[in-house]
């Protein structure tokens, strides 16, 4: 991970690094918490003593914590660590603080204040029960065992209140009571990172492996001579003098404090031009090696694409911190979803355990969200845009497409 980092001023990122690798820890341990919870329930499951349970790890209370620092760095930490990455490097460290403070300030209010309407109007569980009930009668009684049977289980004249398998349809009601705070702002995390997993897990989970073998399949399959180097590499270096003069004009611009919407219009067009230009110039070197162990470049070359295949390898310094930032706000929210599925996935395996209490019991019975887990929206939204994904990239994926930059390789 750390030398994917890059961008110019990566030297300077210390606390978005930090943020990072404290994000993918969190996330890290949020995933293993699950077979901890499974061990630590079975640690007093053959006590000999009944209290034996409270011995062990307070799992629900751990859970909680992980899952409350996991909301924090994703709505108040890694937004700040963004706002202030970015910030303008003209404006002094004061000036970028209080410029990420009041955004993250801002962000936090508004959150703060949907999350706690949600909370006072429908912050409620509903669960579904049988309300049974049992006549007394005087104790000790000869004839008190005697007289139950599988058509009177019960005390008269109360034959069946008694009975959860023969109680009649009017026993069932819904009780009713305030969920936690704690377990609503994990609910609702949890509501935000399976919309997330849903999409990006979907999608992702059948583009990778795609991608990967349609990259392997394109790959440079032969050296250019040299005369074509010569007129690539001439083609790429016009093309940079451009792209740096419309990257001065744009800086310009913004000394003069002409920053309008379509000066950013323009910032997105340059680093789009920029990023395709080194695509090209990564392209070429990769199409025509130099240095005294030119053939040795080409071997590494094409080791790292059947690398790249089968490991899915990340880009040596082509990831900005931002980017990492973004995906491990991603990561954290998603890493919610996947307790929930796997503790609904395997609720065998995961019977009897505080995820299963947090993510089964309250989760499915949350008003207003309960029917989104009732009906498993989320998993058959997985599987759906998984199975469309494969299809269209099965049927368009392997076109190589025109690129949409003008900086580009001629033919």
């Amino acid at each position: 991970m750390v030398h994917s980092w890059g961008g110019v001023l990566l030297r300077e990122a210390y606390f978005p690094k930090l943020v990072v690798v404290l994000g993918i820890t969190v996330a890290v341990l949020s995933i293993l918490m699950l077979p901890a919870d499974v061990a630590n329930r079975q640690a007093c499951k053959r006590a000999v003593y009944s209290g034996a349970c409270a011995l062990t790890l307070p799992m629900k209370t751990l859970w909680l914590v992980v899952y409350i620092i996991d909301a924090v760095l994703v709505f108040l930490v890694i937004p700040f660590a963004m706002f202030y990455y970015e910030g303008d490097r003209d404006k002094s460290v004061g000036k970028r603080l209080k410029s990420a403070l009041i955004w993250v300030v801002a962000s936090a209010v508004v959150c703060g204040l949907i999350l706690g309407i949600l909370y006072a109007l429908i912050g409620k569980v509903d669960f579904t029960v049988r309300h049974l009930s049992s006549s007394v009668q005087a104790f000790p009684n000869p004839n008190q065992f005697s007289a139950f049977t599988s058509g009177q289980p019960c005390i008269a004249p109360l034959t069946r209140q008694c009975s959860a398998n023969t109680a009649p349809a009017n026993s069932q009601t819904t009780w009713t009571m305030r969920a936690t705070f704690p377990e609503y702002v994990v609910a609702l995390a949890t509501i935000v990172g399976s919309v997330l997993f849903t999409i990006f897990g979907g999608v992702g989970i059948a583009c990778l492996p795609l991608s990967l073998i349609f990259s392997f399949v394109r790959r440079p399959k032969a050296v250019i001579t040299r005369s074509q180097y010569i007129k690539e590499a001439t083609e790429l270096g016009k093309k940079a003098k451009e792209l740096k003069k419309a990257a001065e004009a744009l800086h310009q611009e913004e000394r003069s404090g002409n920053k309008g919407r379509k000066w950013r219009k323009n910032v997105k067009a340059v680093e789009k031009e920029l990023l395709l230009l080194e695509n090209d110039m990564n392209a070429l070197e990769e199409m025509y090696p130099q240095g005294e162990k030119a053939e040795a470049t080409w071997a590494f070359t094409v080791l790292a694409y059947i690398g790249k295949l089968i490991f899915g390898i990340v880009g040596w310094g082509g990831t900005l911190m931002n980017s990492f930032l973004f995906n491990v706000g991603l990561i954290l929210l998603c890493s919610i979803s996947v307790i929930q599925f796997c503790a609904t996935a395997f609720a065998y395996y995961a019977q009897a355990t505080a995820a299963q209490e947090i993510f089964g019991h309250t989760l499915q019975s949350l008003r207003g969200i309960k029917y989104l887990y009732k009906y498993n929206v989320f998993q058959y939204g997985f599987v759906a845009l998984a199975i469309l994904t494969l299809f269209y990239y099965a049927l368009f994926g392997w076109r190589k497409r025109k690129p949409t930059g003008r900086f580009q390789l001629s033919n």
